[in-house]
C-alpha cells in the first residue's frame, strides 16, 4: 500500500464533535488488518535507521500508532496524557483552546536529559497538543527530533505553531 492509499481507509464523520466539524476517524483504518499493518510499515520505513531514543505518543489515538511503532523499532514509549491519568509524579503543560484551556501531562521520569524523542499522533490540527507535548519533553531535558502525524488538517495551520521542528504527515486535508 502507498501513502496516498491510506486516505480511503479514513472515515469522515460530519458534525462531530460539533456541528460544522468533519471528524477524520482512523478507527476504520485500525479495523482493517491489512491497512493498519501497511500504515505502520510506512511509518517504520520512514524512521528505521533514524537516531532517536524514545517515542512520545499523544492520548489517545496516538497511543495506538506510537505503541505499534515503538514495538517495531524497539524504542521506549512515553505516554502524553490528559491531567490526572498518570499515576506517578508528573509535569504539566497548559495550552489554549478556542474557548478556554486544556492541559497535558508526562511522567517526570519519562525523559532523561539529552533523550532524542519522536512525537507521534494521529492528527495535526491547530498544533496546540503537539506544541504542549514538545514543551513537556523539553522541560525534562529532552529534544524533539520530529513530529509524525498520520493526518494533517493544513487549513488549520497547526504546522505554523511547530515552526522549526521537522514534521511528517502522510495525509493532508487542505479544507474541511
Amino acid at each position: 500500500m502507498k501513502r496516498e492509499d491510506i486516505k480511503k481507509y479514513i472515515r469522515n464523520v460530519p458534525d462531530f464533535p460539533k456541528k460544522g466539524i468533519v471528524f477524520r476517524d482512523i478507527t476504520t483504518l485500525l479495523l482493517d488488518g491489512f491497512a493498519f499493518h501497511s500504515t505502520m510499515n510506512i511509518f517504520l520505513e520512514e524512521f528505521k535507521g533514524k537516531h532517536f531514543d524514545k517515542i512520545a505518543a499523544i492520548e489517545s489515538r496516538g497511543f495506538v500508532l506510537g505503541g505499534a511503532l515503538a514495538n517495531m523499532l524497539q524504542k521506549g514509549l512515553i505516554l502524553i496524557r490528559k491531567p490526572n491519568k498518570l499515576p506517578a509524579e508528573t509535569e504539566k503543560e497548559e495550552y489554549e483552546l478556542e474557548y478556554g484551556t486544556d492541559a497535558l501531562e508526562i511522567h517526570k521520569d519519562a525523559v532523561k536529559k539529552g533523550d532524542k524523542v519522536l512525537v507521534i499522533d494521529d492528527l495535526l490540527a491547530t498544533g496546540g497538543t503537539a506544541l504542549s507535548t514538545c514543551r513537556l519533553i523539553e522541560k525534562l531535558g529532552g529534544e524533539v527530533i520530529c513530529f509524525a502525524f498520520l493526518i494533517e488538517l493544513s487549513f488549520l495551520k497547526g504546522r505554523e505553531k511547530l515552526h522549526g521542528y521537522p514534521i511528517l504527515s502522510f495525509i493532508d486535508y487542505t479544507s474541511e
